[in-house]
């Protein structure tokens, strides 16, 4: 009833208010708003799902790796069992080394030659593991960006749809619900989804970092560990 008499008095339908309607009715510069933070958001929520699946098989892969080597084989056991390309960054860490090492015990040279192994060894190890750090944390800073940017992208949404709305009164001359409400919508559909975007992207973002800096913690103590297993090695041989 309340809708006819809108409808009669005013001489429009009654707007659309589902989330199709509202974005059908919308400013194309709102629209556009729209777009982009719905495919912000999407493109957050398939990182975030890579990143945690990501996390669940290195940690899995760690833990068969670290049996593998404490279990007191010898070193090129370990190598032939691990391959010269595994899938671990504690396992590629090993490999880096452990090519390093075959190559400087393989060439001859003075005991001063040999005292320069240590150093060519953590130079190679830290080098392998700060690549297998970047590749864990590509993407991540995606996550922070959406964070801090959609909430400023939908805010933009929402100004320039209170603007139409302020124009739509000025047209028509009426402040009534059905002259202001479309562009009251979508200023604030606008702002539900740079939230929504946003709050999620804030949130798997903090849990990822965590994440990625217990692990880089644990590939840190490991390499520590095993330049200090080569350093003893190569105190016997020398």
């Amino acid at each position: 009833m309340e809708d006819q008499i809108i409808e009669t008095e005013f001489g429009s339908q009654v707007p659309d208010f589902t989330l199709w309607g509202m974005f059908s009715q919308a400013d194309i510069v709102v629209q556009f708003v729209m777009v982009v933070l719905v495919a912000a958001s999407i493109w957050s929520w398939a990182i975030i799902f890579h990143k945690f699946r990501l996390m669940r098989t290195i940690k899995k892969s760690a833990d068969v790796f670290e049996e593998t080597f404490w279990s007191g084989n010898s070193l090129d056991d370990i190598l032939g069992k691990v391959g010269r390309n595994p899938d671990n960054p504690l396992a590629k860490v090993f490999v880096a080394a452990m090519n390093e090492w075959q190559k400087s015990m393989s060439s001859k040279g003075s005991v001063l030659d040999r005292m320069s192994i240590q150093e060519r060894l953590h130079k190679v190890m830290r080098v392998a593991l700060n690549r297998e750090m970047v590749a864990i944390e590509r993407h991540t800073s995606y996550l922070a960006s959406v964070g801090s940017v959609s909430p400023f992208v939908g805010l933009f949404g929402t100004v320039w749809g209170i603007m139409n709305a302020f124009q739509a009164i000025a047209q028509a001359s009426n402040t009534s619900l059905a002259v202001v409400a479309p562009g009251i919508a979508e200023a604030l559909l606008a702002t539900a989804l740079g939230l929504g975007a946003a709050i999620p992207a804030v949130i798997f973002y903090n849990r990822i970092i965590n994440e990625i800096n217990r692990f880089a913690v644990r590939l840190e103590g490991f390499t520590d560990e095993f330049s200090a297993f080569l350093s003893r090695q190569l105190d016997e041989r020398t």
